[in-house]
């Protein structure tokens, strides 16, 4: 299953996970620096949240873009369910 990535449902994950990447950088350098350890919880808690939202964007995109195709054979219908519940169980 590929994405079309003109979307603007998939435009939005990457900008989640670009805010994602710098709150990272963050993070690092906030353990490099000695910092409380309550603050670097708290900003893994948002970097994971955000991570959480950009994947379900994407699995909801993907899950979109299968229902608007060709109807699937049954066998197909079978293959896509198993891969798209293991999709979301990897985020879970």
């Amino acid at each position: 299953m590929q994405l079309d990535m003109t979307t603007d449902e998939l435009k939005s994950a990457l900008n989640r996970l670009r805010r994602a990447q710098g709150q990272i950088s963050g993070i690092i350098r906030m353990i490099e620096e000695g910092r409380d350890c309550e603050e670097v919880i708290t900003q893994l808690a948002a970097v994971s949240r955000a991570l959480d939202r950009a994947g379900f964007s994407i699995i909801a995109t993907g899950l979109q873009q299968c229902m608007s195709g060709e109807s699937p054979k049954e066998q197909d219908s079978a293959q896509m369910r198993a891969r798209l519940e293991k999709l979301f169980l990897s985020l879970a």
